[in-house]
């Protein structure tokens, strides 16, 4: 029997399954789930190499994988988070709203606002301060806790959102005449199972958001573009290094309507007409976790002046990508957030959910690369559990960068050293197959 791309992409989307739903029973960041998400790790770069060699799929094939995909979500959608996860925060926040209070201003430990806790938000975490979310954020938990205050209903919201995602990316890539196999190396990635439909995250629905403008700005629809930037930066601030990409694609107008919305959506939070940022300014100078680079940098500049330093290299990183390419796809989209990433004070794995609906050509492997490598980050849990503090082993931050550096090194290395002839496509037919295209050089 010849092994097939088509059978091996099968049989790499079988390895995920089983690999995933043991992950989905096993104690975070112990040896057995680390395991499982490792191999869930490495069969999905595979399967991302399947992509680059194969210019397309059988749309019956995809529809399979995408169907696998759904299956390794359901055992993380039915299974509780972690008693501290941020998802209990985010229902805090949404009854706080409800009740009349203002996220950015209670407290959640403290003793006066007791009794405004349920089972479900007693235990969340770092609460000595107060929200750090975005207002976009904030009217989303509002929004989900009016029509069920619960954990599972955030959950829900949040892989409706994903579900949300996979159906525009199919549509943006028929568009742009790229293989719809690509929209696998978003859906089967296990970040997505693990941070969505498992713990939840509200990172999702600022990628949505994301994509809805960048969907908008190929339909040439500037006034939609500009505002759903402006709600996904409300999200999460993340996004927000990418406005050089939108320099003369929408009109002032429009950018000037989206900031309208953007400060509309904090109106409801001001108070004595102060700029509500909550506990954002303590977690830029206290909170740290798998930030190599920002800490380096703070031992030469206050912690303020290294975040700026990460949200200037996002800017000019997109700056210096919008001069160079024309076409609003791919890695530029991409690596501008990736680099903003990579100086962060805090870097956990559902960070890199930002980069997942990007990963569609060869420039954008090492980010695919680091979306794995970051898996083992997960360790820190078990050992909290252990008793031990709050940081990271030398040897995972090794394992993590260095993967990068690695994938990198060889992307250059295959660049300089000229174009290498694509596989002939395997069983290619077009009445089976949707547009076959290969995948792009440079995202373009």
């Amino acid at each position: 029997m010849k092994l097939t791309a088509q059978r091996r992409l099968l049989g790499l989307g079988v390895i995920i399954l089983v690999a995933l739903v043991t992950c989905s029973r096993s104690s975070i960041g112990g040896r057995a789930f680390l395991i499982a998400i490792g191999i869930a790790g490495i069969a999905y770069l595979l399967a991302v190499r399947e992509f680059l060699r194969t210019p397309g799929f059988p749309r019956h094939i995809i529809f399979i994988c995408l169907a696998l995909a759904a299956l390794w979500r359901i055992p993380f959608l039915l299974t509780p988070p972690g008693a501290d996860d941020d998802i209990h925060r985010y229902l805090w926040d949404g009854r706080l709203q409800r009740l009349g209070y203002n996220p950015y201003n209670v407290i959640p430990a403290d003793p006066a606002v007791a009794w405004l806790h349920t089972p479900e938000t007693r235990t969340l975490n770092n609460p000595e301060v107060p929200s750090p979310y975005p207002a976009g954020a904030q009217l989303f938990f509002r929004m989900v806790t009016a029509i069920h205050e619960s954990i599972f209903a955030l959950k829900i919201a949040f892989v409706m959102c994903d579900i949300a995602i996979v159906l525009l990316l199919m549509n943006i890539l028929r568009r742009n005449g790229q293989g719809e196999n690509w929209v696998l190396a978003y859906a089967w990635h296990p970040l997505l199972a693990t941070n969505v439909a498992g713990s939840g995250h509200v990172d999702i629905v600022g990628v949505l958001l994301l994509l809805v403008s960048l969907a908008a700005l190929g339909r040439r629809w500037k006034t939609i573009a500009a505002i759903a930037f402006a709600l996904a930066v409300s999200i999460k601030f993340l996004p927000l290094v990418l406005a050089p990409l939108y320099w003369r694609r929408v009109r002032i107008r429009d950018g000037v309507l989206a900031g309208v919305v953007f400060v509309l959506l904090y109106v409801p939070f001001f108070e004595y007409g102060r700029v509500p940022i909550g506990s954002l300014g303590t977690y830029v100078q206290s909170f740290r976790f798998n930030a190599p680079l920002f800490t380096a940098l703070e031992r030469v500049a206050s912690p303020q002046t290294v975040a700026a330093l990460a949200v200037l290299l996002g800017l000019l990183t997109a700056g210096w990508l919008r001069t160079r390419q024309q076409v609003c796809w791919g890695d530029k989209w991409a690596w501008p957030m990736a680099a903003s990433l990579a100086c962060a004070p805090v870097i956990y794995p559902w960070y890199l959910l930002w980069l997942l609906p990007f990963l569609s050509s060869t420039s954008t492997v090492p980010l695919a690369v680091w979306t794995v490598s970051i898996l083992p980050t997960y360790l820190v849990w078990h050992l909290r559990s252990l008793g031990y503090v709050w940081q990271l082993p030398r040897w995972v931050l090794l394992l993590e960068y260095g993967s990068v550096a690695i994938a990198a090194a060889i992307v250059l290395l295959r660049r300089t050293a000229g174009p290498v002839q694509q596989p002939a496509p395997e069983e290619v037919s077009p009445a089976t197959y949707g547009p076959v295209t290969g995948p792009t050089r440079d995202a373009g």
